[in-house]
């Protein structure tokens, strides 16, 4: 009686937790973007993340939120980047005269105001930083990492190293495969779960109001019909669903002015689960009087994206070049907020090869650090060059101020053109770093250019280790429906109780 009891109860807790495992997958294993990317990383990251606004910071995110696998391009009027930016060629800043010098990466002052944490990366990239005379690029209490030359003003903490951008180089590939995926099924288009339709002045999309990941294909612009503002409207979208929307197509355009500030538009609601896929275009453009909602996903390598909404919302991953603009006509002070994408994709086959959650390391893959500390250092730099020494350690003098001018060993500038628009706009900041640097066994050091005057300031807290942002900040963050580890227990469960069953038959029968 009690084994026949017993496998009763086994058998039906084995079955309760195979359904929940299939009910949850709903078939199927749900993934994050590649590499961890999307959701907020760290210990401080905010339960429910606040509207656009300029209060306190809501917490602290060290993912990051804008990838570009080309060069980054800031032009025009445009005025910050928030979060964390990670760019594998140049960084080139050449704004039009007349508006704010300014452009800030990390900080903003309106946002999610969920920066990243004292003492990260808040700028890394693999070629050279470019600030045009006059202007000013502020990385507030951040560092800028770079693998080539400083040009120009930057406030912040810059640290030379020519492994900066190595770990995130293969998140490009992985990021490509991605975007195919997410748009097709090997050769096919990936089934669509609704219906998107241009009605002039809105595009309505329509879902079937019941699958998890609702699938768009759009092969259209998101335009009025002269290529205006025209609205964005969602409709059958069940609670908690992935919207997935897969602009195909060679160039694509979206010129919007739904979703606001204060999170009073339905839009807004969907943000951190809606994903705009790009999987073919050579061209993108978002633009608007707006703030655009969702996260962004280029896949084309060789992709220009240029973006002159008011405000973009979400996550902004491209596999090729970014120009961060504003229009000739129309208000200035463009920005990217940092707000995170937490939405489960089709799992594709490509394998993560990079960690790029959290910020790179300066020193080589293959050896193990022996460290240099220097203090941490705020500086407001201008240098029209960097020297790479073979020297193996770094140092400064505690509490000290300089201005110093060297001859560099070698000389390179790098700048960058074009683009258009206009418009004033405004943000300001100072800056005051902290960090701590670690040299490598091919190390590098920062030689100032004529004119430098930096600060440093020993002690600051938020320091961090090479790359990195704090030491408490976590592994990576993954998403989807994780409950592969469920299915173990539970067949094992369902087996268990399957032979009890089979045992106290058996027993009976010879009972009998």
């Amino acid at each position: 009686m009690r084994a026949r009891r017993f496998a009763s109860i086994s058998a039906g807790a084995a079955a309760a937790v195979c359904v929940a495992a299939l009910v949850v997958t709903g078939g199927a294993v749900a993934a994050p973007l590649p590499g961890g990317l999307g959701p907020c990383v760290g210990d401080a990251c905010p339960g429910k993340y606040p509207p656009v606004n300029n209060g306190d910071y809501a917490g602290r995110d060290n993912g990051i939120n804008v990838y570009v696998g080309g060069d980054f391009r800031v032009r025009e009027a445009a005025a910050e980047a928030e979060g964390r930016v990670v760019v594998l060629g140049d960084f080139d800043m050449a704004k039009r005269a007349g508006v704010s010098a300014i452009y800030n990466v990390g900080i903003a002052g309106v946002g999610s105001r969920v920066p990243p944490p004292d003492g990260a990366d808040f700028l890394t990239t693999g070629g050279n930083v470019s600030v045009a005379a006059r202007q000013r690029l502020v990385a507030d209490n951040g560092v800028v990492r770079h693998a080539g030359t400083v040009t120009g003003t930057v406030d912040g903490t810059l640290r030379k190293d020519p492994d900066a951008a190595k770990p995130y180089v293969g998140l490009r590939e992985d990021l490509r495969v991605a975007s195919q995926c997410y748009a097709r099924e090997g050769t096919a288009p990936r089934p669509a779960t609704g219906t998107a339709r241009n009605e002039g002045y809105r595009t309505l999309f329509t879902g079937d109001g019941k699958s998890a990941l609702q699938v768009f294909t759009v092969d259209f612009d998101v335009t009025a019909a002269n290529g205006g503002m025209q609205g964005i409207e969602f409709q059958g979208i069940p609670a908690g669903a992935t919207i997935l929307v897969n602009m195909v197509g060679a160039a694509r355009t979206i010129n919007t002015f739904t979703g606001d500030p204060g999170d009073a538009d339905p839009i807004n609601k969907l943000r951190e689960r809606l994903l705009w896929n790009f999987p073919d275009a050579t061209k993108v453009k978002i633009g608007g009087g707006t703030q655009f909602q969702g996260s962004v996903l280029i896949g084309d390598p060789g992709s220009t994206a240029t973006i002159t909404a008011a405000g973009m919302n979400g996550r902004f991953f491209t596999t090729g070049n970014l120009v961060h603009s504003s229009e000739t006509t129309g208000g200035g002070g463009q920005e990217f907020h940092a707000y995170p994408f937490d939405g489960d994709l089709p799992e594709c086959v490509s394998t993560p090869t990079t960690t790029p959650s959290s910020s790179a390391s300066s020193s080589s893959s293959t050896t193990t650090s022996s460290s240099s500390t220097s203090p941490t250092s705020s500086s407001s730099t201008t240098t029209s060059s960097t020297t790479t020494s073979s020297s193996t350690t770094t140092s400064s003098s505690p509490t000290s101020s300089s201005s110093t001018t060297t001859s560099p060993t070698s000389t390179t500038t790098s700048s960058s053109s074009t683009t258009t628009s206009n418009s004033p706009t405004t943000s300001n900041s100072s800056a005051t770093s902290s960090s701590t640097t670690t040299s490598s066994s091919v190390p590098s050091s920062t030689t100032p250019g004529p004119g430098v005057t930096s600060d440093t300031t020993p002690g600051q807290p938020g320091a961090t280790t090479p790359g990195g942002g704090p030491s408490d900040s976590g592994p990576l963050a993954s998403t989807g429906s994780e409950v592969r580890g469920l299915l173990a227990p539970g067949l094992f469960l369902l087996l268990l109780g399957g032979a009890l069953v089979a045992l106290t038959i058996r027993s009976r029968r010879r009972e009998s």
